[in-house]
């Protein structure tokens, strides 16, 4: 009976207008209706997941949390980035006519390694949006050579594979925002193209603004462009602003000179209580800072965080090496004093959490060229103690 069925049952074509036709119980399909069947079923999936975006709010709570698995220390800078996380979806997940909520975005201040673009992108993967990193020092005015402001929304378009809808739903991170502070006071013959004016190109699209951009995705291309609404993307902009604390400490002591004059404790003062005026003091216009309305400071991380990072976090160094020597069916082991020197030779370097990673590598590296010889010598664990992180390369020319 089957193979009398010679025409597809929803669209009627012969078996021989069709690529291929599926015989089932007295029924049959064609290809060109399956995959219309396939496409009209994700496109209500689609439907079904942006309503459940509308109607979902987000915990302030659960953002903490998760931030908390992959992310050590910084406490109070994860409670104001998750609040004001959870404040902007709230905002364009129920917009209503009635109240006009205005876009806050973010400002972090912390020493380099602390976390910044971290704290950024976890929060991007927890929320499941298109989500960029740029570098705030590549960027120049339009017309000049470098990357125009614009050049963030096709890169957000592209990690968003062209879905403008989640596209106007992402998060750009502008790191080493700091080093596009105005580079002096007075008025310089040569043009700013790449600190003040960058400033002054950012605040439209930061504020919320609609900006064509290529298809494609490439500025050189004569391709259609597709237009960007701004108003809904999160900008979390991070900078280490070295010297920052000399502007608060100045604020805050005022003048030491006179008979009356108090010395106030210098090491006491910290970025937490950087104002608005402080950053436009340090070189940031004030237009551009007023765009910033949430700033979150982040401190210098401590030794035992350090180690917790090495040791405890999801996908913390430690295990990444382990994973990398096992490979080779070689077991990777740490003990302590080493784990407390690595973390010691960090905090020297004043490098923060990148440090770890560098010092790793550093006494590892003997010993993951040699990789595959210790595996035909049945040299089964390597135990890495404090020697071996301060001296790593005499074991390679011992071996050599």
């Amino acid at each position: 009976m089957a193979d009398s069925i010679v025409h597809c049952s929803f669209c009627a074509k012969h078996k021989d207008q069709v690529v291929k036709i599926i015989v089932g119980n007295n029924a049959a399909i064609c290809d060109a209706c399956v995959d219309f069947c396939e496409n009209l079923l994700k496109d209500r999936k689609k439907t079904a997941k942006s309503k459940e975006e509308k109607s979902t709010v987000l915990d302030p709570r659960d953002i903490k949390d998760f931030l908390d698995q992959h992310v050590v220390g910084q406490d109070s800078a994860k409670i104001v980035l998750s609040v004001a996380i959870a404040n902007h979806y709230k905002r364009i997940s129920n917009a209503d006519d009635k109240v006009e909520i205005q876009k806050v975005n973010i400002l972090m201040i912390g020493p380099t390694g602390t976390g910044k673009t971290l704290l950024a992108r976890t929060v991007a993967g927890y929320l499941d949006v298109p989500f960029v990193v740029a570098d705030a020092t590549c960027l120049t005015e339009a017309g000049y050579v470098g990357d125009d402001v614009e050049s963030l929304i096709s890169r957000l378009y592209l990690a968003a594979n062209g879905d403008i809808q989640r596209c106007q739903r992402g998060i750009v991170f502008l790191d080493e925002i700091d080093k596009i502070a105005r580079k002096s006071e007075s008025a310089t013959v040569a043009r700013d193209v790449s600190g003040e004016g960058v400033q002054q190109a950012l605040l439209k699209l930061v504020e919320g603004t609609k900006c064509k951009i290529p298809a494609q995705g490439n500025r050189k291309s004569s391709a259609d462009t597709v237009e960007i609404d701004t108003t809904n993307i999160l900008f979390v902009a991070g900078g280490a602003f070295v010297g920052l604390d000399s502007v608060v400490k100045n604020r805050v002591q005022g003048t030491t000179m006179g008979f009356g004059a108090t010395f106030s404790d210098s090491s006491k003062i910290e970025t937490d209580s950087v104002t608005p005026d402080d950053l436009v003091r340090y070189g940031m216009i004030p237009e551009f800072v007023g765009r910033f309305g949430s700033c979150v400071s982040l401190r210098a991380l401590t030794k035992p965080q350090l180690i917790n990072i090495l040791t405890e976090i999801k996908n913390n160094f430690i295990s990444q090496y382990q994973w990398l020597f096992d490979q080779d069916g070689v077991a990777l082991e740490f003990d302590t004093e080493s784990l407390d020197t690595i973390a010691e030779r960090t905090l020297q370097t004043k490098t923060g959490a990148r440090g770890l990673h560098t010092e790793l590598e550093r006494a590892l590296l003997p010993h993951m060229f040699d990789l595959p010889r210790y595996r035909r010598q049945n040299i089964l664990q390597v135990v890495i103690n404090k020697e071996l992180i301060n001296t790593p390369m005499t074991l390679i020319q011992e071996n050599s």
